[in-house]
């Protein structure tokens, strides 16, 4: 049976200087760092970004409003001393930012950054695949929600078939990047997809994660009658390709994972909402204009461009993102499992790359 584990490169876990590892306030380390680059999308996918409110006319955030790769370095850099070791770059759709992989081979060279990923609808990457992997990335999680074209053009909003998305899996592979595929499951939507695309990529050396229908932001229209559970989807898919628990690869990993017996490799499914991970989050959020926020599913965030611009750098910016850390209780999914006020305003996903 191949081994599907996430593949660290541990010759990159190199010492650096003065690296001081931190925990927040209910003891939780820090270790990833999600960089959102970009707030635009090629696409309106009704759970993200619906194009009723994301519409032609919507104000996208202007060039000199976004962080530049200076900056993002910088940030980077510090947070390295405080014990990240995982990059995760984001969007809106990442491969809109111009000279992305300038940023990658970069951030690549930082000591102590083990593992940088990137997020994607893959509809670009047969033209960066090859590129971006030389500058240093070494996985992509792919966007897809359904298999069927008719199905995908409806989520994704602008009628986009399936063939772009899979042309850019078949670039990345064929550029030697570990794929993942990710496909949020929604009841009305693409419920008719979990085993179609559990088929699809079975014995194809990619894992499926299916995500429960988060309620991210203030715009897709979430109830949790609309919530394909975990529990929901494993027995759907083991009633046809029986599944068997596997263990976790990490510390803070968010999906529960299953293989099938069979031996053609696993899916995974990313429980947020009839789970909670919260005791074991490890991440951090930047989004494109330079604010960084501690949960998924906060409501504000702290801007450290403007502190950046205003001068802060060196032993006194670590210090301030040591701080932030330490001040961090953030538990939302704890909190709406127990049934907690959670209706609050939330900063949308399409912002901070989920």
């Amino acid at each position: 049976m191949k081994d599907n584990r996430i593949s660290i490169d541990c010759r990159r876990r190199i010492p650096v200087n003065n690296r001081v590892p931190i925990e927040d306030h209910l003891g939780r380390p820090l270790k990833d760092l999600r960089i959102s680059v970009i707030d635009k999308c090629n696409l309106r996918c009704t759970y993200c970004m619906p194009k009723e409110i994301f519409g032609n006319d919507y104000a996208f955030l202007p060039e000199e409003e976004l962080l530049s790769f200076n900056e993002i370095v910088q940030l980077a850099e510090a947070f390295a001393q405080l014990g990240v070791e995982k990059i995760r770059i984001t969007g809106g759709e990442p491969l809109l930012r111009k000279d992305l992989d300038k940023l990658i081979s970069r951030l690549y060279e930082i000591p102590g950054i083990a593992d940088i990923a990137l997020t994607t609808n893959a509809i670009l990457l047969p033209k960066r695949a090859h590129k971006l992997k030389e500058a240093g990335l070494q996985r992509v999680n792919i966007s897809l929600d359904a298999i069927e074209d008719e199905v995908f053009k409806q989520i994704n909003g602008r009628a986009v078939g399936t063939l772009p998305v899979l042309k850019g899996i078949e670039a990345a592979k064929a550029a030697g990047l570990q794929v993942k595929i990710n496909m949020v499951a929604k009841k009305g939507m693409n419920e008719s997809q979990i085993i179609p695309m559990a088929k699809y990529f079975k014995d194809k050396d990619i894992i499926l994660r299916y995500i429960e229908f988060m309620d991210v932001g203030n715009h897709n229209g979430w109830d949790l009658d609309n919530v394909v559970s975990k529990k929901q989807i494993v027995s759907k898919i083991n009633e046809e390709l029986p599944l068997e628990s596997a263990t976790e690869n990490y510390y803070g990993e968010v999906a529960s994972r299953f293989r099938y017996k069979d031996g053609g490799g696993e899916v995974g499914v990313i429980s947020s909402v009839t789970d909670s991970f919260c005791s074991t989050c490890t991440r951090i959020r930047l989004s494109a204009d330079g604010k960084l926020y501690t949960c998924l599913f906060a409501s504000q965030g702290f801007d450290i461009k403007e502190k950046i611009r205003n001068g802060l750098e060196g032993e006194q910016l670590t210090d301030e993102l040591a701080s932030l850390w330490g001040r961090r209780k953030d538990r939302y999914s704890d909190e709406r499992m127990e049934q907690k006020n959670t209706n609050r305003k939330k900063i949308e996903m399409s912002y901070i790359g989920g």
